[in-house]
């Protein structure tokens, strides 16, 4: 138990959750605690510092999902081991630091639905004014190729408030989605680079023409495994390791830390993370970013606004290691932003005056109800159906226990007016799944219609509900 014994400041804004999780992350970082060693019980260690069982249980949670512990069934929490990263001394070049719209369903689960009942127009609409008064005729002339430098300063400051990153405003580029900023990632990169991707993953990938000289690597509970990569002639890694695209596994601490040793081995090698949702996670705190444990220059970041704020934004930005700055302004200095000026204005002071802070955070508790209220739902009337990837995101897996094909479950949800989207999908190699899966979207269905859109849906697929009891 001595090993446990941590400061728990109680009179600071910290929550005592995240007090806990670091002490522990820390003690095994720093080998204070053993490889293998039994973790107390979540009650005995309440008891213990005298706090409550649930904020022990979030704390394990939280090292949980890294990967720093592993949890025995009735057995409990023991250490697992964490491989240390190397620090490999590079000289820096000398550069100043200044879905496809699916068909119209009345019940849709597409996942990349928002709920667009909260957004904050009236707000938004005030900056939009402000901007479009005359005064702003600068506007209208063409802007810098990386995107306005007032919005890269905001993005800047967020990453390193939300996601522990540490990067400069001219480390960032805006561009009108992932599918514009992609193919510029592939410029800078060798011609003759090999192509990792996770399976199942993100769909956009194909369509930006690597679907043939793509290297599949599969996907478990960890995410992406890296012992998979290692075996292959693959130079460049694309990942989501927050929130795998579309399983839902988080990257596990030690497959992170051997991901980051494996692209430090080789000049040409780098991964390109995609933080596509990361702000919406239900258990814990957020998933670290991987490029902010990167100390070699080896991860290429790339996120959006597209479930943050809405789509139709198209505004995207990739944050590039200061080794590819050089080659990024010798080939794209004369290209203009693809991001209209105002916008990217309206966005920047949006930002900048905590609106998009406060947006968040109020639309978390309404993604957090939504989940809630789905996997509730699921579990208590539908215990046949196994969920999985329910931890952070807006959408789940599920698996369906019925002898029909996707396609045919697919075809039968559309007869009944409801869009539901197989796993099938987003696979550049085939997989055998045991059952029927689908990717289930939450964030586009009223809080009030998740219950009777899931009764439809697995009423229009013959599955019986287990209980008649109504959710609070």
């Amino acid at each position: 138990m001595d090993m446990l014994i941590f400061e728990l400041n109680k009179d600071t804004e910290k929550p005592l959750y995240e007090q806990l999780y670091i002490g522990i992350k820390n003690a095994i970082i720093g080998k204070q605690i053993e490889l293998g060693t039994k973790l107390p019980s979540k009650r005995k260690l309440a008891e213990f510092l005298n706090i409550s069982q649930t904020t022990v249980e979030i704390a394990y949670a939280q090292l949980l999902a890294e990967g720093y512990i592993v949890s025995k069934p009735r057995i409990g929490y023991f250490v697992e081991e964490i491989d240390e990263l190397p620090y490999i001394q590079i000289e820096q070049p000398k550069q100043p630091m200044l879905y496809r719209e699916k068909g119209r369903f009345e019940t849709d689960f597409h996942p990349g639905k928002i709920d667009s009942e909260f957004f904050p127009f009236t707000t938004w609409r005030k900056y939009a004014k402000d901007l479009y008064d005359g005064t702003h005729n600068e506007f209208l002339q063409i802007g810098e190729p990386q995107g306005e430098y007032a919005l890269r300063t905001e993005i800047a400051k967020y990453l390193y408030q939300s996601r522990g990153m540490i990067c400069s405003p001219e480390q960032i580029v805006i561009g009108s989605g992932t599918e514009h900023l992609l193919p510029m990632i592939l410029r800078l990169l060798e011609s003759d680079s090999s192509f990792a991707l996770e399976n199942p993953g993100y769909s956009a990938i194909p369509r930006i023409q690597l679907q043939n000289r793509a290297v599949p690597i599969s996907v478990d509970e960890e995410g992406l495994i890296v012992d998979e990569l290692k075996r292959t002639d693959a130079n460049i890694v694309y990942i989501t390791p927050s929130h795998q695209f579309p399983t839902g596994a988080v990257l596990s601490a030690t497959r992170r830390t051997q991901l980051l040793k494996w692209a430090s081995k080789a000049e040409n090698r780098y991964i390109i993370e995609d933080d596509y949702d990361s702000e919406f996670r239900y258990i814990g705190k957020p998933i670290p970013a991987l490029q902010g444990l990167d100390k070699n220059n080896k991860v290429i970041y790339l996120s959006t606004f597209t479930k943050s704020l809405m789509p139709s934004l198209r505004v995207a930005y990739l944050v590039l290691p200061t080794t590819l700055l050089s080659k990024y302004k010798e080939l794209f200095s004369y290209y203009s932003a693809t991001v209209p000026r105002f916008d990217q204005h309206i966005l920047a002071n949006f930002m900048k005056d905590g609106h998009f802070a406060k947006h968040l955070n109020r639309m978390r508790k309404i993604y957090r109800k939504k989940h809630d209220r789905l996997t509730t739902t699921l579990t208590t009337f539908y215990s046949q159906v196994t969920v999985t990837g329910d931890h952070a995101g807006m959408h789940i897996l599920i698996s369906v226990p019925l002898s029909k094909s996707e396609e045919e479950l697919k075809e039968l949800a559309a007869k009944d007016g409801i869009g539901i989207y197989p796993v099938k999908d987003y696979l550049i190699k085939a997989i055998d799944y045991k059952n029927p899966t689908f990717l289930l979207g939450f964030g586009g269905i009223p809080l009030e219609q998740i219950e009777s859109s899931i009764r439809k849906l697995m009423n229009c697929w013959g599955i019986a509900p287990k209980k008649e009891k109504p959710l609070k």
